[in-house]
């Protein structure tokens, strides 16, 4: 760190280290230094998040049609052994 630096640091009430830190990040917002900048980390923050929700609803949808499943499949096969196609709510029910 330069001798500037650490004075404007310390007039500023911080540490080098955090000017720094900050001035990189300025410098990466206007495009003078490579990196994403702060808009760009936040919408990947965002999109992360995102994409960990939609992954724990898929696991829910899963382990519901795992559940649902044996149901749907017996009034199916009921229905087409009626001679019937249709939407089942339950395992013994057989909609037109």
């Amino acid at each position: 760190m330069t001798a500037a630096v650490r004075d404007i640091a310390q007039k500023l009430g911080c540490s080098a280290d955090s000017l720094r830190v900050w001035y990189k990040k300025a410098q990466r917002d206007v495009g003078k230094e490579a990196g994403p900048t702060s808009a760009e980390k936040a919408r990947i923050k965002e999109l992360e998040r995102e994409v960990r929700e939609l992954r724990q609803a898929n696991e829910i949808l899963k382990t519901a049609s795992a559940y649902f499943a044996p149901a749907l499949t017996h009034a199916s096969m009921c229905c087409r052994a009626a001679g019937q196609s249709s939407t089942a709510r339950s395992a013994n029910d057989c909609i037109h």
